[in-house]
């Protein structure tokens, strides 16, 4: 049996649904991943590459082109992120770069870009039905994820109220195509996105540093 085979097997069942392998470690990294992102370690960004990694292969099994996209995306943002963390480090002389709220140019560039990215890949996804079963709510992800990891590696307060607008639409999606368990990680990213939202303020506010060099 290959990796593959293996990743997309069935790892048990639970409330009548079937947890894959795939689902369940990628969305466990990915939980990590937030949660590294919270502590302002680098080390969130290969865990999200690595996640990525693996969920291509949940979603690729239940038939969600949008999450596929939406992981290529998190593999890609990843790389540039984990780049930008470690110039902003570099640049600093304590090994920290600054959490701070986004100006209100790059706050109406960022929900201007996420409308007409939502817009643009829901009508791709209209248009060709075999990119996504369910066009509006994959395409909603897909440019919400992108949004919210481009804040990320910005440093921006902005990325966790990003996260937030797509686990309101993810965790039903999630359930409602058989991956259980990404339902119930989404659940448990919800729980982390409102903390990190609030330790990341405190911290934007006090002028405080975001990245720690010791969270390295």
């Amino acid at each position: 049996m290959s990796t593959l085979s293996w990743l997309n097997g069935e790892a048990f069942a639970a409330f009548g649904q079937h947890i894959l392998w795939s689902d369940m470690i990628g969305n466990t990294i990915g939980l990590a991943a937030l949660a590294l992102g919270w502590r302002r370690s680098i080390w969130t960004w290969p865990a999200q590459f690595l996640s990525g990694v693996i969920l291509v292969g949940a979603y690729a099994s239940a038939h969600l082109s949008g999450g596929i996209g939406k992981q290529l995306l998190v593999i890609g943002v990843a790389l540039w992120g984990w780049r930008q963390w470690q110039r902003g480090r570099q640049q600093a002389q304590d090994g920290s770069i600054a959490v701070r709220f986004a100006t209100w140019r790059e706050r109406g560039v960022l929900l201007g870009g996420t409308a007409v990215g939502t817009l643009a890949v829901g009508g791709l996804f209209t248009a060709v039905p075999e990119l996504s079963w369910n066009p509006w709510p994959d395409a909603y992800i897909f440019v919400g994820t992108l949004a919210a990891m481009v804040a990320q590696a910005r440093g921006l307060v902005e990325f966790w109220f990003a996260w937030l607008l797509v686990d309101l639409v993810g965790v039903p999606l999630a359930f409602s195509s058989g991956l259980a368990f990404s339902g119930l990680v989404y659940v448990i990213y919800l729980a982390l996105v409102l903390w990190g939202m609030r330790d990341w303020w405190q911290r934007s506010r006090a002028g405080a540093p975001s990245l720690e060099g010791a969270a390295a």
